[in-house]
């Protein structure tokens, strides 16, 4: 017979998130989710699979969690501007505590850069695909752009995002602030 679960799965993986966020899959050990978790690792095992499925469950909550901000950026209507507002609100998180800095997603970007591992590029492809198309979206509200121009910055704008997230977890808020500025200024 099945027992019940003893915990509350959204809750678990938001804990098991916040540490692959602060400290990278490879680094975050099995010991350290089932003591931030607060379940055994036959639990974690019995949920998830392993720890790699718990760390997918964990870039999907992510992702969940993000929508909001991105929902924000598709709605908007004053294109370069929506996109700067992005950039400041995606940080933002990051001014009021130490605990965590950068973005999950493009932590994650780099830590797997140059692993072979199909699901989570599966997963970074569809975010990085995702907003890059939003970023077009709105760039095209400027009609004086060319397609050109429009392909060169959203690719000037995806790449000053990952400098961005990369940039928070250790500069400054006024530092960060000064950087967004600047990639508004070059557009």
């Amino acid at each position: 017979m099945a027992r019940t679960k003893q915990y509350n799965e959204t809750e678990v993986v938001e804990k098991a998130m916040h540490l692959f966020w602060k400290n990278g899959y490879e680094t975050t050990s099995m010991q350290m989710l089932e003591k931030e978790m607060g379940i055994n690792k036959f639990s974690i095992y019995s949920s998830f699979g392993n720890k790699h499925g718990l760390f997918l469950e964990s870039l999907k909550l992510y992702r969940s969690n993000v929508s909001q901000v991105l929902d924000k950026l598709k709605k908007g209507t004053q294109g370069v501007e929506d996109i700067k507002q992005f950039f400041y609100d995606s940080v933002s998180s990051s001014f009021k505590s130490d605990n965590i800095k950068g973005c999950f997603v493009t932590n994650t970007y780099n830590e797997f850069s140059e692993k072979e591992d199909e699901c989570i590029q599966k997963q970074m492809n569809s975010f990085m695909d995702s907003l890059k198309s939003i970023i077009i979206q709105k760039l095209k509200l400027d009609t004086s752009k060319n397609e050109e121009t429009i392909a060169k910055q959203a690719n000037y704008l995806l790449l000053a995002k990952h400098g961005l997230a990369a940039a928070s977890r250790v500069n400054t808020k006024e530092e960060i602030e000064d950087y967004i500025e600047m990639v508004f200024k070059n557009l």
